[in-house]
């Protein structure tokens, strides 16, 4: 890791005036509160807990705790939703509607549906639509990947994103996420198409932080780094076109999973699950411990002045996980307050 990255890590873990140090079964029970005063069930509640302190954890202060007062003011939540149900089901495949379910929940119930389909028939394929806010992928995909299997997922999204040169959003914030086994355990790859995931948005519109340049565009598609007009707007994708090329591909991929059922719109939230058992490829077991080598191979590449260490994705989460799960979790104490208020 750079001495920048221990840097930014020090100061997100930094006990300040107006921040609260809690462990995790704590942070889980302000969470657990404020999602029963919600409405929520005590199962859907505590899979959607699970996931954000796991986001806390890895160290997404965005996709923890906050989310849940960008739940609360969601106007999809106030709807109402129904039992979830599945419309279409093949021994290989199944297609959900979420009935206005949170993603939390409709996800995590779709990846392991995927995972054990996959485990009887070598590969599955999983879709949900009619769901919202599925949180960070990477969550599922590790799931899924523990079992000893291969998974590739995306998320489509409602418009949050100016595709290149456009003054309004057109696609989702898109993430897609990839996770494999390894005889050193999961390696997952998550990341999101948008040049700003959408929740750190509302978390700095939450705290009447700014966003950095070049990002954020208001609802007339004029920049800006205000992001409360930014929420009115919408964020360019990452990378440029190489960026908008892939975030595009991904709302195509949505629609394999139901997007556009919901409200005959094709600019919509679809989540999709394939996962695959690695030995209906290689029947002899082989890619686990290839995987490891591989990994292995990578780390061990000349490192430049000044590097430590030669990374792989997700394994500074599995660490952070770790030490956090010993010195605690740092909250903005507003945040708190905002989710005890509830």
């Amino acid at each position: 890791m750079s001495q920048f990255a221990n840097d930014v890590q020090k100061t997100l873990d930094a006990d300040r005036p107006d921040s609260v140090r809690m462990s995790a079964e704590e942070a889980a029970a302000v969470g657990m509160r404020a999602l029963k005063a919600l409405g929520y069930s005590e199962e859907d509640a505590k899979i959607v807990v699970d996931q954000l302190i796991d986001n806390a954890l890895c160290g997404y202060r965005f996709a923890s705790l906050p989310r849940i007062l960008a739940i609360a003011t969601d106007p999809k939540h106030l709807e109402g939703r129904q039992p979830i149900r599945i419309d279409h089901e093949t021994p290989l495949s199944a297609l959900m509607n979420g009935n206005n379910n949170i993603g939390y929940v409709t996800c995590y119930r779709a990846a392991m549906l995927a995972a054990e389909k996959a485990k009887k028939t070598g590969f599955a394929s999983v879709g949900v639509y009619n769901s919202y806010y599925s949180g960070r992928n990477a969550y599922f995909v590790e799931q899924i990947v523990k079992q000893g299997l291969v998974a590739f997922h995306i998320a489509s999204a409602q418009p949050r994103v100016l595709p290149i040169g456009g003054k309004r959003p057109a696609l989702g914030t898109n993430p897609i996420c990839i996770g494999f086994p390894s005889d050193n355990g999961p390696v997952v790859y998550d990341m999101g198409t948008a040049a700003l995931m959408w929740g750190d948005v509302m978390l700095h519109a939450h705290l009447g932080e700014p966003l950095p340049v070049g990002i954020g565009f208001d609802k007339d598609g004029n920049p800006t780094t205000d992001a409360s007009a930014v929420l009115e707007g919408g964020v360019v994708p990452f990378g440029g076109h190489k960026g908008y090329v892939l975030s595009l591909a991904i709302q195509s991929l949505g629609l394999l999973a139901g997007a556009a059922f919901a409200k005959n719109q094709v600019s919509d939230y679809g989540f999709l699950f394939w996962v695959m058992d690695p030995k209906i490829m290689l029947p002899g077991g082989e890619f686990k411990t290839q995987m490891a080598d591989l990994v292995k191979f990578v780390k061990a590449t000349p490192k430049r002045p000044g590097v430590e260490e030669i990374r792989i994705p997700s394994e500074r989460a599995y660490r952070e996980r770790e030490r956090r799960r010993k010195e605690g979790l740092v909250f903005d104490r507003k945040v708190i307050d905002s989710l005890n208020a509830l």
